[in-house]
């Protein structure tokens, strides 16, 4: 089953919350979910110690020794593995991305935010050249402001990225209030009340369009594996 990694070597950058979106969208979809939490400040871990009603499944005894096979046994039981890496470039990371049938790079609106982001694209490139495949992943913005109020220094890094040739994902998570909410409340977007969150329907919404747009990378990769 298809195993998707969030990687960037800049802690912050927002790996967790584009993980959990999407966990999230998918198991109130109704398909089977597991995330492996390599995070060692276990937010994900921390999110399902909630009351959230959705059957994620989390694992967080990895490391670099077991992390393989934890992917590998949450494959056979779960529709869609996740995989929250740690905010280093690491040999647990590589391994993660080794075994991934997509990785995503999680990254805001900065110049910073775009610097830390090419380590990852790096590494990614490196582990290409050290194994001999092709490794698909993608850039994924997240805490941007939504149209019309996108701020030119970020419409300038996406355009330079893409001129640069790596691939970017069209639909960004906006900043919303009800991302955060979700880890301080430990529950989805989709439990969340909405009468205390402002915005909860545009994150929906935002969540849902993110979440086609990868499953649709991921449909694109199978079909590229089987051509």
């Amino acid at each position: 089953m298809p195993v998707v990694c969030a990687a960037n070597p800049k802690g912050g950058a927002g790996k967790s919350t584009t993980i959990l979106t999407l966990a999230t969208t998918l198991a109130d979809q109704g398909a089977s979910v597991i995330v492996i939490d390599a995070d060692p400040n276990k937010p994900i871990t921390d999110w399902r110690s909630g009351e959230s009603r959705l059957p994620i499944k989390v694992i967080d005894d990895v490391n670099e020794a077991t992390i393989r096979d934890r992917i590998n046994a949450a494959a056979t039981e779960a529709q869609f593995v996740f995989v929250d890496l740690e905010g280093t470039a690491s040999r647990l990371a590589s391994r993660a991305i080794i075994r991934s049938d997509l990785t995503l790079i999680p990254l805001g609106g900065t110049a910073l935010d775009a610097k830390q982001a090419a380590r990852a694209v790096g590494l990614i490139r490196e582990t290409e050249e050290d194994t001999g495949r092709r490794f698909k992943f993608s850039l994924a913005f997240n805490r941007t402001n939504p149209p019309p109020f996108t701020r030119r220094i970020e419409r300038e890094i996406a355009q330079q990225l893409r001129s640069n040739s790596v691939p970017v994902l069209e639909t960004h998570l906006y900043r919303r209030e009800a991302y955060n909410a979700m880890f301080m409340e430990r529950l989805s977007l989709y439990e969340l009340n909405p009468s205390s969150v402002n915005g909860l329907g545009a994150a929906i919404d935002n969540a849902i369009h993110l979440t086609a747009e990868v499953l649709e990378l991921l449909r694109s990769a199978t079909r590229g594996e089987a051509a």
